[in-house]
């Protein structure tokens, strides 16, 4: 059986899903956003197996989302986030309002987000980058863009 190409997709969630589609991705992204990252940390925190902790981070640098830096003489390394995946770690703050708006139950969210701006504690809302008004499914309309087929 052949493996669906979503990065070949004239679809950007097709193509972004062939970067953080896998469900180990998106948590190891959002660990090493949060601070941690050497190998051993980031396996110990989520549980995640050596293996798939190794495949997940190769995967991630080919993205061009993480890079790998040295940090001892031997070969050791840190993980950390290029610009490519900061901007991914917006998607992930959309994914956590969704949870934390339907899934968190009564406890309430696991995380909070302190805006540096003002200080406050707050989550994501998605604002047109034209107007400033709110941008919601019910706002838009899906119109073919220069890249579809």
């Amino acid at each position: 059986m052949q493996r669906t190409k979503f990065r070949e997709m004239t679809c950007s969630i097709a193509r972004t899903l062939n970067v953080i589609g896998e469900p180990w991705s998106p948590l190891v992204l959002h660990d090493v956003w949060n601070g941690i990252h050497r190998f051993d940390q980031l396996q110990a925190h989520r549980g995640i197996s050596r293996k798939v902790l190794t495949e997940r981070l190769n995967h991630l640098i080919d993205q061009g989302v993480l890079e790998r830096r040295p940090y001892d003489k031997r070969p050791r390394h840190e993980y950390h986030l290029t610009a490519k995946g900061t901007e991914l770690v917006d998607l992930l703050m959309v994914m956590t309002r969704w949870g934390d708006r339907w899934l968190a139950g009564e406890a309430g969210p696991p995380v909070l987000y302190r805006h540096h701006a003002c200080g406050e504690i707050s989550q994501v809302d998605l604002r047109c980058a034209h107007c400033g008004e709110a941008m919601h499914a019910t706002d838009v309309d899906s119109l073919p863009g220069p890249g579809a087929a």
